[in-house]
């Protein structure tokens, strides 16, 4: 069974992303193995300077990186990122799974976004959308189109 790790940065402060968020990681249990891992959100202050944003995505970042599972096929979301139709993500998925791989961990920066080093660790980078969304929400997207990915593989009637 597959591994899927989701590395976030940030915790679900909303209860209803804590609540669609518990749902994907419940109906995910059925595809693979699936753990994830909150980040400690680097603390800005209210108006913070070029310096301090790069010095806190820094710091988000090595913590990102001490955390990322051994031996995991990194995917980092971001906006330069390729974008990916559900069905490509599912395709993309199942070659993984094919060539070997057993585990793949998806990263989720901070509002600032992702450090360069933890960009370049990544085997892909992916993008949502064009649009901006929070991250705390891309966390609850990002889980229903696994969930959706696994859905098409598996040939459910829950992709339409």
């Amino acid at each position: 069974m597959l591994s899927v790790h989701i590395l976030a940065v940030g915790k679900l402060k909303e209860s209803y992303l804590r609540q669609a968020s518990a749902e994907y990681q419940k109906r995910l249990g059925a595809f693979c193995k699936l753990t994830i891992t909150e980040i400690e959100e680097y603390k800005l202050p209210d108006r913070p300077s070029e310096a301090q944003i790069r010095a806190g995505m820094e710091e988000e970042g090595k913590r990102i990186l001490q955390k990322l599972p051994a031996g995991c096929y990194p995917v980092m979301l971001c906006i330069e990122g390729k974008q990916l139709s559900s069905e490509e993500l599912a395709g993309r998925m199942a070659e993984l799974s094919i060539q070997g791989v057993s585990s793949i961990a998806f990263v989720i920066g901070g509002s600032c976004g992702l450090f360069d080093q933890v960009k370049a660790a990544a085997r892909m980078k992916l993008s949502m959308s064009k649009m901006t969304f929070p991250h705390q929400l891309a966390r609850v997207m990002l889980l229903e189109q696994i969930y959706r990915a696994f859905s098409i593989q598996a040939g459910t009637r829950y992709h339409k």
